[in-house]
């Protein structure tokens, strides 16, 4: 799709750019985007930034199901680099004999953002293969229920939990469950279904107590055929517009995330506050 890593880097920025202001916060990964986006002024200061922890990319490593961590990076390296969130995709089946590893991986992740204060998402991939509809979605409201419960965890980015066969009030039903099974707000993804789709998943998946969405390709997928003046044309109108009527569904019909965390401060609040262990000190 980009004939070379600096395109790509090109392209992530402008993405960043345009459609930034439209967010309340932005998805970037170290290799090919956050530092960069930051470094080129594109991401605005009053705007939230999650930064992955895995490797991207979707080579047999990748696509295997092991957790694939970006070797050279680390939560406090995001913490340390301005991000407010870590975002750890895993691709997690409640049954299959790598679960338990999964989840390790998650509390050793979850426990790591507790020490440095930031926040964490959770992105699961069912894998869908050769499973029928009924067990995917139950797949993905086991992995909402068991995922949700790792301390430390803040935030799901879920797919839609339901086959594309399934009628808005199939849908609507898995969705509830999944809301009801997560301990957490959850996100929609927006995966590679177009905008119309998309739009309509995230009416449904709102109402039915989802908290709002992490949308990429569903806004701006058509950008990435084209390139210069066409490119940003693209994006300050379509994308653009696609983004705010996203935001509309979000606050007419989302979850509050308030309905899961308020905000105490009694006094002596500052004594139990944690503060970052020293490595060097001894326990």
């Amino acid at each position: 799709m980009f004939a070379s890593e600096a395109e790509l880097v090109r392209f992530k920025v402008e993405v960043t750019r345009e459609l930034a202001p439209s967010a309340t916060g932005v998805l970037l990964d170290p290799e090919y985007g956050a530092a960069q986006a930051v470094a080129a002024g594109a991401l605005p200061g009053d705007r939230g930034l999650v930064v992955a922890l895995e490797a991207t990319g979707y080579s047999a490593e990748a696509m295997s199901g092991r957790p694939q961590l970006l070797e050279g990076w680390s939560v406090e390296k995001a913490k340390r680099m301005g991000a407010q969130m870590a975002k750890l995709l895993v691709r997690y089946h409640p049954e299959a004999p790598g679960a338990g590893e999964v989840e390790a991986l998650v509390a050793q992740v979850a426990a790591e953002c507790v020490r440095f204060d930031l926040a964490l998402m959770i992105e699961p991939l069912v894998a869908s293969g050769a499973l029928f509809p009924a067990e995917k979605n139950r797949a993905a409201v086991e992995a909402a229920r068991r995922l949700s419960a790792i301390p430390g965890v803040d935030l799901l980015k879920m797919e839609f939990p339901a086959s594309p066969e399934a009628t808005d009030e199939e849908a609507a039903a898995v969705c509830a469950e999944l809301s009801a099974a997560s301990r957490v707000p959850w996100v929609l993804l927006s995966a590679a279904v177009d905008f119309e789709t998309y739009q309509r998943q995230v009416e449904i998946a709102c109402r039915a107590g989802a908290s709002g969405v992490a949308v990429g390709r569903a806004v701006w997928q058509e950008a990435a055929q084209l390139s210069g003046p066409a490119r940003l044309e693209f994006l300050r109108t379509a994308a653009r517009e696609r983004l705010e009527r996203l935001r509309a569904v979000v606050r007419a019909l989302a979850r509050p995330f308030t309905d899961f965390y308020t905000a105490e401060a009694p006094l002596g609040w500052y004594r139990a506050y944690s503060t970052y262990p020293n490595p060097n000190e001894e326990a």
